[in-house]
């Protein structure tokens, strides 16, 4: 089975062919294709190769199926006996993708 690691939004991500993954917001339309020039790695079977720092003509094709926010987090911070305490949250904007081909 071929694999990839490509390389998306400061984040790398292992894939193949039909995974579907969250990634940092693309600024693409539901249903539209993305084309991933950053391949670190790429595998099929026992064969492995890799790229210093990206593999020249290497490309992985994704469907975009939709935009959307990721649950909330919320970070608490405080400090005993002196009465401070905060409280923050956000909501990260994700786009779900398909891998089509690797």
């Amino acid at each position: 089975m071929a694999y990839a690691i490509i390389k998306t939004g400061g984040k790398q991500y292992r894939v193949a062919a039909g995974d579907k993954i969250d990634v940092e917001k693309l600024d693409v339309a539901e249903g539209d294709t993305v084309t991933f020039g950053e391949v670190l790695v790429s595998g099929s079977g026992d064969s492995i190769n890799v790229g210093a720092p990206f593999i020249e003509g290497a490309t992985v094709t994704a469907k975009v199926l939709k935009q959307h926010r990721d649950d909330k987090v919320t970070a608490f911070k405080f400090k005993r006996r002196k009465g401070y305490h905060k409280t923050k949250g956000h909501r990260r904007h994700l786009t779900r993708l398909e891998i089509v081909s690797v």
